[in-house]
């Protein structure tokens, strides 16, 4: 259970389940909105006031939202990692292309 004025950890786990294409515009803008003040909530209200079940739920969220933050950033740098390969390999052929044309004006880096 949650304290008073915050969202419920059933009303939060039903917005993470529902995909958005299942949500209207105005959910998505309510639930935006509702999260950005429970967040806010959570940051200002002392822990030791807060009841055990508000406890668990923030902190549930909080480690929910740094593995989100977490994996974005890990599939950015993979697809980063990727892209940086896929250039570097598209220069070497054409520098090998290049070469066995005959190409004087090769670069080879």
């Amino acid at each position: 259970m949650t304290d008073a004025g915050r969202k419920s950890a059933t009303d939060q786990i039903q917005e993470k389940v529902t995909p958005d294409s299942q949500k209207s515009t105005f959910s998505k803008v309510s639930e935006s909105i509702s999260g950005t003040a429970d967040n806010f909530a959570s940051s200002v209200q002392p822990k030791d006031t807060k009841s055990t079940g508000q406890k668990i739920t923030d902190s549930t969220r909080s480690t929910a939202e740094s593995a989100q933050k977490n994996g974005s950033g890990w599939t950015q740098s993979v697809k980063n990692t990727a892209g940086d390969a896929s250039q570097t390999a598209s220069e070497k052929l054409g520098q090998a292309a290049n070469y066995m044309s005959g190409d004087s004006n090769t670069n080879t880096k």
